[in-house]
């Protein structure tokens, strides 16, 4: 299986946004050494461009790593807490709560051949040493490549140091074409016509004048980005003059500092000079930002004493200008966010303007009623713009909580928050972390409350989901004695609700319809998420425990409601058990609800959603007699399962007995070889796939195309064959024994394809090979 955050790529790597100037010896040393050392932290000064620098090697490497390149960015995770958790949720895994997020780091990439970015490591570099040093015994076709200030210091380390860019030699008077071979100049001249088109560093004196600017920023890539701007307004004489002035008057930063952390430090200090005083306000304020922010948020947390909010748009336009902020567009919404340099230099403004305390916590009450718009719109027709939008906000997210966590009674308002956030936690799959922070929550707010009760209920849900219901009860014997003292008929829906739904994992299906019923009627007065919940698991219980009818009217009556409030997410709950109910009685009712489900669930990326909906159709499959695709789906939905910590068969005793009866025909009916053959490839799907196979949504080709597809291809047919057992996710040495060939053959077939075909990953071999059904060879 390859771990792509559900969307069917092997790895994050961001897409570069100006153009990469230069490093040809730095990639060239940083790729020997990945090949001969699986450690490797690029080292340098703050600007100097380790991460760009990081991406670009990772890039070109990307060949050599079968399950692919991961990118953990760190410069925004102030939490060491989090470190393997963060790391777990990039590589799109999702922990079972009695397990150590390390170990449950180890266990998926021990087998995977990948290469691990960790970028901006300095301000957790003792946490990152101890990660580093577990994984790496524990994963031997695991490479590290970090991005850190310093080394991480850990045995095996290679560190390569990220210099400043070559600069001029000031002892030769050099023509324009010969300081074009020179990166600092390079790099200057691209970002100068960038901001100026019509920049000739061959005009006049500007050679010299360049040279010698270069020189004076000493080839630091930010500060060489942070002058070219200036352009805009200034000669590059007059921008080369004011440089040389600062530099000569510069009396502040640490003396003991290298030379070029001095200027760097220097040349930030005179681009924040150069703001006018509410731009240089605003750059502090908005350092309380974490990931990004978009302009109502800033507006809300950086007006105020000296800024106000008519003049901020303009404001930030200016600090855009200036390169002190990136705009950034996503579907048409603008977000803007800070090189962590400059967000670190903001902060110490806002620090010592004693302002701190006060913005972080505007920041706090700009989440906090975010949340509590989620909360009061979700059900509605915007629940996939709201997703998307939290989904950008999560690292405010974070440090909004964690705001909460450290300050003396606010840690009730992150009981309120992080239990408000229920679908957007469920969905993303991010249970785990919501755990943590409901844990973290209810361990600084012990006081009784309805805020801690629902927070009890909520923690003790998502341990049910994760299969920990020794967890789960404990805390449902606590919320249910504060409800008797403190809370009222929400609050007790909530716990009967969630004893509920432990009854029916359980397979006591009376208990269950007596308690989502009690729930039903608590909710049924201003609580319409959790009414549309509980009807469609009533619903479910009631026809599990044989009243079919009764039990299908409470999921219409969930569907017609949830239509009439335009409401899709619990809607396509509702479906899943009506297909469900269905699958032994309507097998075409059953697929259409089911495919009308994954449906909505695939477009929100709901792990849990889509990991039902694929074993369900692969069940109608199965009474179908498409036993091949069922045993592909099964397989398919064992791979979405993994990650979350769970499967059917854990916890669930209702759909492990469904689950349990429909392998047993399928393999009855293929024979092990050909079940385990079909199962491995839906295995090895990601979840997209998955969900376009469940749906049909790629039509199958004939048998002539397909012998059309084939004959079209550039492959020889002993490459074909190759491209085959790729897809059956065998390594090199596996094929050459299949194919009774030497591995340095194999290997040397698997390049010509990866060439032929244009791809860089064995993960792209393997989706031309499924979709041209090639067959693999019965032996060599």
């Amino acid at each position: 299986m390859t771990a792509a955050n559900g969307r069917g790529k092997a790895g994050n790597l961001p897409a570069d946004v100006t153009s990469f100037i230069g490093r040809r010896r730095e990639i060239t040393e940083a790729l020997r050494l990945l090949s001969s050392s699986r450690l490797l932290t690029l080292t340098g000064s703050g600007g100097v461009g380790k991460t760009r620098l990081a991406l670009r090697v990772a890039e070109r490497a990307r060949r050599n790593f079968r399950e692919g390149v991961w990118l953990v960015e760190l410069a925004d995770l102030s939490d060491p807490s989090l470190l393997a958790h963060t790391t777990a949720e990039r590589l799109g895994l999702r922990a079972e709560p009695s397990r150590d997020r390390v170990e449950l780091v180890i266990d998926h990439l021990a087998p995977r051949e990948t290469l691990l970015i960790l970028d901006n490591c300095e301000h957790l570099v003792d946490q990152c040493a101890a990660f580093v040093a577990a994984l790496l015994p524990a994963c031997p076709r695991l490479t590290v490549l970090a991005t850190s200030r310093q080394s991480l210091g850990v045995y095996g380390e290679n560190t390569l140091l990220v210099p400043p860019l070559p600069v001029p030699d000031p002892d030769h008077v050099l023509s324009a074409a010969e300081l074009a071979r020179y990166d600092s100049v390079a790099l200057f001249v691209d970002r100068a016509r960038a901001v100026l088109p019509g920049f000739d560093a061959a005009d006049g004196a500007s050679p010299e004048v360049l040279a010698r600017l270069c020189r004076d920023l000493d080839g630091i890539p930010l500060a060489i980005e942070l002058s070219a701007v200036w352009l805009r307004t200034l000669s590059l004489g007059r921008l080369e003059e004011r440089l040389s002035e600062r530099y000569r008057l510069l009396t502040t930063g640490p003396r003991s500092a290298p030379s070029r952390q001095r200027t760097l430090r220097a040349l930030i200090d005179w681009s924040h000079e150069l703001c006018s005083h509410p731009e240089q306000l605003l750059w502090a304020r908005a350092s309380v930002f974490a990931g990004g922010f978009d302009l109502a948020a800033v507006e809300y947390v950086g007006a105020g004493d000296g800024v106000t909010p008519e003049e901020l748009p303009d404001l930030l336009h200016s600090l855009v200008d200036k390169s002190v902020l990136i705009r950034e567009e996503h579907r048409g919404d603008v977000r803007y966010r800070m090189l962590e340099t400059l967000r670190e230099y903001g902060f110490e403004r806002l620090a010592a303007a004693g302002e701190e305390t006060a913005v972080r916590r505007r920041h706090r009450d700009w989440y906090a009623a975010l949340i509590e718009r989620f909360e009061a719109e979700w059900i509605g027709p915007g629940q996939e713009a709201w997703l998307d939008r939290l989904e950008h906000e999560h690292a405010n997210l974070r440090a909004a909580l964690a705001h909460c966590l450290n300050q003396p009674g606010e840690a009730v308002v992150a009981l309120r928050m992080a239990t408000a956030v229920d679908e957007y936690w469920s969905i993303r799959g991010l249970n785990t972390e919501a755990r943590y922070w409901l844990d973290q929550a209810l361990a600084a707010a012990p006081e009784p409350g309805r805020e801690r009760i629902s927070a009890l209920c909520l923690n003790a849900w998502y341990a049910l989901l994760q299969s920990d219901a020794a967890s789960a009860l404990p805390l449902l014997d606590e919320a249910e004695a504060l409800v008797e003292s403190v809370g009222g008929p929400g609050q007790a829906a909530f716990v009967a609700h969630v004893r509920g739904m432990a009854a029916l994992f359980a397979g006591d299906m009376d208990r269950a319809a007596e308690l989502l019923g009690q729930a039903l009627a608590g909710f049924r007065v201003g609580r319409p998420r959790g009414e549309l919940f509980a009807l469609s698991m009533l619903g479910l219980a009631e026809g599990l425990r044989g009243e079919r009818a009764r039990g299908l009217a409470r999921i219409e009556e969930c569907l017609v409601l949830a239509q009439e409030r335009g409401e899709t997410y619990w809607r396509s709950w509702a479906l899943w058990s009506l297909a469900f109910l269905e699958l032994g009685h309507d097998l075409g009712r059953s697929e259409a609800a089911a495919k009308e489900a994954l449906t909505v669930h695939g477009r929100m990326e709901s792990r849990l959603g889509t990991a039902f909906l694929v074993d369900l159709l692969g069940w109608v499959s199965a009474r179908q007699g498409r036993h091949v695709r069922a045993a592909t789906l099964f397989g398919a939905a064992a791979a979405i399962w993994h990650p979350m910590g769970t499967t059917t068969l854990d916890g669930m005793a209702p759909m492990a007995a469904v689950q349990d009866e429909h392998l047993a025909r399928v393999r009855a009916a293929l024979g092990d070889e050909r079940y385990e053959s079909a199962f491995r490839h839906g295995n090895g799907m990601s979840a997209r796939s998955a969900v376009e196979l469940a749906l049909e949504e790629r039509e199958r080709p004939t048998r002539q195309a397909q012998r059309n597809a084939d004959e079209d291809t550039p492959l020889t047919p002993r490459e074909r064959q190759v491209a085959a057992l790729l897809a059956e996710g065998l390594s090199n040495k596996e094929i050459a024994g299949r194919l009774v060939v030497a591995t340095r053959t194999a290997e040397t077939h698997v390049d010509h394809i990866l060439s032929k075909l244009g791809f860089t990953s064995r993960a792209q071999v393997a989706a031309w090979a499924t979709a041209h059904d090639l067959t693999p060879p019965i032996d060599g």
